[in-house]
């Protein structure tokens, strides 16, 4: 099933998550998994204009944050810590980058509350110099 994505949906979600990723990190926990593509490529477009970026993360989370390529496959912990704070998880989290809405992982969230998935990212603490290309690359 194909669902139209809205960029202002995306950051939206996005502000919300980094809101969270502050809460866990002050509560000494690890990073979040970002496990929607479609949330992950309005935070890659962000990451395209280093100020706007900063602001964002600095409005939302109250410190900067680094993109920081990981990967996995698991339970996603941080959902009950959103769900407190804004309500249940809205379709766009299982929707990817191609507006491509992933029922049968929608549909599990649904009936358990929990949702298993894959990731490739998560936000990291940053230093403020995380625009800094990665060796052997000429941007």
């Amino acid at each position: 099933m194909s669902t139209t994505t809205d960029t202002s949906v995306q950051l939206e979600e996005l502000g919300k998550f980094f809101t969270i990723t502050a809460r866990r990190f002050d509560a000494g926990q690890s990073a979040p998994e970002m496990f929607s593509t479609a949330i992950d490529a309005a935070w890659h477009e962000l990451t395209e204009d280093p100020q706007a970026h900063s602001a964002f993360t600095a409005k939302h989370a109250g410190r900067e944050l680094a993109h920081a390529e990981t990967s996995g496959r698991g339970f996603i912990g941080w959902v009950a810590a959103y769900e407190e704070a804004y309500g249940p998880l809205p379709e766009i989290w299982f929707t990817d980058a191609d507006g491509n809405l992933d029922t049968a992982t929608l549909a599990t969230y649904r009936e358990t509350g929990r949702v298993v998935a894959e990731w490739n990212c998560s936000p990291a603490p940053s230093d403020g110099d995380d625009n800094t290309p990665p060796a052997g690359t000429n941007r």
